[in-house]
Order: C-alpha cells, then structure tokens, then sequence
C-alpha cells in the first residue's frame, strides 16, 4: 500500500526517504530489451510502452536501459509521496530534483578504508574524485527522460493534461529549433530545474605518469589494452567489444563498432600494440574471426567486461596514488595527435570519430604539463 500523499506544501521542507523498491530486469527481447517492474514484481505498463516507442525510433539497447533506471527513480519518488504517475505535477518534479541533489549517490558509495573523501582532489593527477551525490548532468538527463515520458504520453491522450516537467521557453519550442547555422549562438536562461554543468577541460595523461602507469600493469593483456587505447583513441566499450576479425595484422588498424552510430569502423593504432597483443595471444587460446577477443586470466574462462577493466586500473591506480579511468586514456590520445605537426585538426577528428569539429577542438586548449 501506498503511504498517505504528501501535499505540495511539505514538498519544500523535508527530504523524502524514498525506498528502493521495483528494479529494471533485462529480456533478452530486442523489442524490449528491458522492463520496469514495481515492488510487488509486475511490469509497469506505460513504461514499458515508452521504451518500444524507443526501440521502433532505433534507441540502443543501452539508452533504453539508461532510459529505465531513470524512470525506476522517478516512480519510486511518485511511490514516495503516494502519487499515480497520471496526477504528477510540477510539485514532483521539483522534489525530484532536491532529492537528487541531495541524497548520496549509492552507486558512489565508498566502503574502502582510508578512500579518499568525495570531492577531494588528487594531488598528483589535479583530478577530483567523484562528489557524493548525484552529478549535475544526471539530474538533467533525468529530467530529459521524465519529459519525454510524458510527452509520449500526452501524445497518446494518457497521463496529465500538462507536462509536469517544465519547457525550456514559454512557448515550449526547443532552443535553438530554428538557429541558422551562418549566425552564433546566443546566451539563453537554462530551463527550470535544469542543473549548471561545468565543461571540464579534457583529462590528458603526461607524458611520465603513462609511462608510470604502464610499469603498473601486470600482463601482456593489459598492456595491449592500455596501447591501444591511448594510440586508437577509442572509447573503452568500443575496444572491449572487439572479436577476432577486428585486427588487421601488418596494416597497424583495427576495426570498432562506434558508439554513436554503431558502424564498423576501422581506426589506426602503434605497432607496439599489435606486439603486445601477440604476446598476449601467445599466452593462451587464439580467438576465432567471430569469438571475443578479450579473456579474464583468472578463474573460469570470461569476456573481459567494462568493469573487469575498471579493476585493473583500480589496482594501478592503488599503487600509483592515482585516480585515473578508462576515458582517461581517449583524452591522452587526442591531446597527443593535436600536438603533433604532422596531423591535422580534420586528421585527429576522424580518428576520435566526432561528428563535428568542435568536438575535437576543445583539445587545442594548452595542457598544463606543457605549461609550466
């Protein structure tokens, strides 16, 4: 049973203790590759409506599983407060957001004795570690997610008669709808609720810390890994998910599948990853044209996931004082390329595969280890 409604006056006085009942299951359906399900166990209906409506718009299984934890919040806060989802109004959302901003981030939770504090910065990378709560660009993107829901919805005559989450102009366009691309950009006021987010400068490696982090590694398969990345630039999923069929010996490429547009793609890489990851493959079983071409080296024999990866260099950067990550490497490549006079602006972008140049341009910006 629902617990007694909280009336909107109460919204701005308290912090809601919202509990984490329901959860999103994978189905291993390509028409809807995950489901939401409440407390009790049952599908809830209207989300999963909304996540088809994904899939037929040609969404990635992973945006739509993105898409679920962001509602599955959004349902156990209308649990909370004891409201249906077809009567919330400005009010929830509001309380959504104090909620998120407030409330610690489980997924960041440290059990680590002497783990650094949240927030603190790292004295030898200037990178600060991950704050306690909730990211200014999850909030927005949660908001992204609730408005869409309901815009499905409002189109389909369900739900309230108006969406709950505020537009980002009076009118309800979308900024910037009709910008001609001859004219800059102008300052426009975020929408209600929308977070501030800080453009981060890009997280290059110098030069000595990579060479001190790839002393840390323990394996030719690490090794292999860490050159690839930092001379392909590819984005840590892309490289995990590669098969054997994606190397091309003697041509110094390999082929990933891009996140954005899910095409096979092939990207340049040194010649002392494909020595490395020869050694690597000397050490154990060749991986088929078809087979992955990553391997866990202990216990039974797994695919060698984003997280698996994560704990190697978690381990690195235990001995190391450190606090580097896998994108980490994708930042050092591009720093690397934009510096060197041979390459052109056009040649780094279509190695790191942006869509546009100004992507690739925020990697002009003088690193400070060149500085000083």
């Amino acid at each position: 049973m629902w617990p007694a409604t909280v009336t909107e006056a109460e919204l701005g006085t308290q912090i809601l203790d919202v509990p984490a009942v329901g959860e999103v299951v994978a189905t291993g359906d390509p028409s809807l590759p995950h489901r939401l399900l409440d407390g009790a166990g049952a599908e809830i209906g209207p989300v999963s409506e909304f996540l088809r409506e994904l899939v037929a718009g040609d969404c990635a299984p992973s945006t739509c599983r993105s898409y679920a934890f962001d509602l599955l919040r959004w349902f156990r806060l209308l649990e909370a407060l004891g409201v249906g989802w077809e009567r919330a109004g400005r009010g929830e959302v509001r309380e959504m957001v104090v909620w998120l901003r407030c409330t610690p981030n489980p997924q960041r939770r440290r059990s680590r004795p002497g783990a650094p504090a949240p927030g603190s910065v790292n004295e030898r990378t200037g990178k600060p570690h991950l704050a306690e709560g909730y990211a200014p660009a999850t909030i927005n993107h949660a908001l992204s997610v609730v408005a869409g829901f309901y815009d499905f919805h409002l189109g389909e005559g369900r739900g309230p008669v108006v969406n709950p989450v505020p537009a980002p102009s009076r009118r309800g366009a979308r900024v910037y709808a009709h910008h001609s691309p001859l004219e800059p950009f102008r300052g426009h006021h975020r929408a209600p609720y929308r977070q501030k987010q800080r453009q981060a400068p890009p997280r290059s490696i110098p030069d000595d810390l990579f060479d001190e982090l790839f002393g840390a590694l323990g394996c030719d398969r690490d090794r292999a890994i860490v050159s690839f990345y930092v001379s392909s630039g590819a984005r840590p999923s892309e490289l995990l998910a590669m098969c054997g069929q994606h190397v091309h010996w003697g041509q110094n490429v390999i082929s990933v599948v891009s996140k954005g547009s899910r095409l096979l793609e092939q990207i340049p890489a040194s010649p002392d990853a494909f020595v490395y990851l020869a050694l690597y493959l000397a050490e154990g079983p060749l991986a088929g044209p078809a087979e992955p071409l990553w391997w866990t080296r202990r216990g039974p024999r797994r695919v060698l996931n984003y997280m698996a990866m994560r704990a190697v260099l978690d381990r690195a950067n235990a001995e190391l004082g450190t606090n580097l990550s896998l994108h980490d490497l994708r930042h050092t490549c591009a720093a690397r390329l934009v510096a060197d006079p041979a390459m052109s602006l056009t040649d780094v972008q279509a190695v790191l595969r942006h869509r546009h140049l100004s992507s690739t341009e925020i990697y002009t910006r003088a690193r400070l280890a060149d500085i000083v």
